[in-house]
């Protein structure tokens, strides 16, 4: 398991940032070199970093809840000042090599350190709790009778569970019903896998139920709909070769007026076709293996529209090849984390934003929620608004 390996590491990290803070105070004055003072530190560094294994072996209740946010911020953090570490390690040794090196820069240079991560931490944590709307425009070169324009609200990996509740909810439907949409549609990632880290289901249930559109609301389900634990992004306990969904999960759905779509599609005005692709890694209970993009297509009528939703932005092109004309998806999280929003272009084909593959439009959508760290940072957290324009030129 990944996990065990990389506990030492990430021990031994925290041990040299621990090591290093001390040796900057150090520098600062002799009194703080007094067992005094970094006992009381220890003890507050080492609360923070073993925050999320404490919160995830702790019983349910309000503490667990509690040690498992304080854990998801420290992650954020604890990235930053890594990377600040060795942005600093880089300076100091070029400035021995040049001897440059002096007192009063590491002071300065420690201290600039601490403020570029408070101050990158905390613009992540509001900038992660607030979501901005995007528009996207495409055109469709299909006729439908009576309807020149189709506008979706898409949003995905909403991430319903420690991190994510009521009052993020609260503001994704103001968003979305503040566009005035036609279909409203969720590509995956609802929950966080555990149905009972949920803040108020039946609260988060009676919010859900006010998104306002004309056509319903439709989802698809994410890697993260299953029942498991997770532990700083790893999960345990859950399918190896299936992924299962909590019972509740789909009974939260329903409740919420939210059709879940299980490789399957529905009619908009008996007119455009609206398809929902199983997750492409586990594609969930009774359904092994999902379809082909060939095979959504095969009994289609492909002269009407065909949007699909698909949680992560895969098979671009054999969708564009099978007659797809839009193709909506989330997953990435456009990184969420600088500089994972430059990685994860290296990693898919389209990691955000919009791509034409042929005759087909491809958006992909960074995300409402968060996985893991508590924070965005070079990334937002948005309801897409796409304007489908029917029967015109792509």
């Amino acid at each position: 398991m990944i996990a065990v390996y990389l506990a030492p590491v990430y021990i031994l990290v925290n041990v040299y940032i621990l090591w290093r803070l001390f040796r900057w105070l150090g520098t600062i004055s002799d009194k703080l070199k007094n067992k005094k003072v970094r006992i009381p530190i220890t003890l507050i560094y080492t609360f923070f970093a073993t925050s999320m294994l404490t919160g995830f072996l702790s019983p349910k209740g309000n503490s667990e809840r509690i040690l498992k946010l304080i854990g998801n911020y420290w992650l954020g953090i604890f990235l930053y000042t890594v990377l600040v570490a060795i942005v600093e390690e880089i300076i100091f040794l070029i400035l021995r090599r040049t001897k440059k090196d002096s007192r009063k820069k590491k002071i300065v240079f420690g201290a600039a350190g601490l403020a570029a991560i408070a101050s990158i931490s905390l613009w992540g944590m509001i900038n992660a709790r607030t979501i901005r709307t995007t528009e996207y425009h495409v055109a469709v070169d299909k006729k439908v009778e009576g309807m020149t324009s189709l506008k979706v609200a898409l949003v995905a990996d909403l991430h319903m569970g420690y991190n994510i509740g009521c009052s993020q909810m609260k503001q994704m439907v103001e968003k979305i019903n503040a566009l005035n949409p036609d279909v409203v549609v969720i590509a995956g990632d609802i929950f966080d896998n555990e149905y009972d880290a949920l803040e108020d289901p039946e609260k988060l249930i009676e919010i859900l139920q006010g998104i306002e559109s004309k056509y319903g609301t439709y989802a698809c389900y994410g890697n993260h709909d299953i029942a498991e634990k997770i532990l700083a992004g790893f999960t345990f306990g859950g399918q190896t070769d299936e992924k299962v969904s909590d019972p509740r999960m789909d009974s939260f759905l329903e409740k919420a007026g939210i059709t879940l779509l299980r490789d399957e599609y529905v009619m908009i005005e008996d007119q455009i076709y609206l398809y929902g692709r199983p997750d492409a890694e586990r594609p969930g209970r009774g359904i092994r293996e999902r379809k082909t993009a060939e095979e959504i297509t095969e009994n289609l009528d492909l002269t009407k529209p065909v949007i699909v939703i698909d949680h992560e932005p895969r098979e671009l092109q054999e969708l564009a090849d099978a007659g797809v004309d839009v193709d909506l998806c989330g997953h990435t999280h456009d990184g969420q984390l600088f500089p994972g929003n430059i990685t994860t272009g290296f990693m898919w084909e389209n990691s955000f934003g919009y791509l034409k593959k042929d005759d087909m439009h491809n958006i992909v959508t960074s995300g409402v929620g968060i996985f893991g760290p508590f924070m965005r940072v070079g990334t937002i957290a948005e309801v897409v608004s796409v304007e489908i324009k029917l029967g015109q030129v792509p």
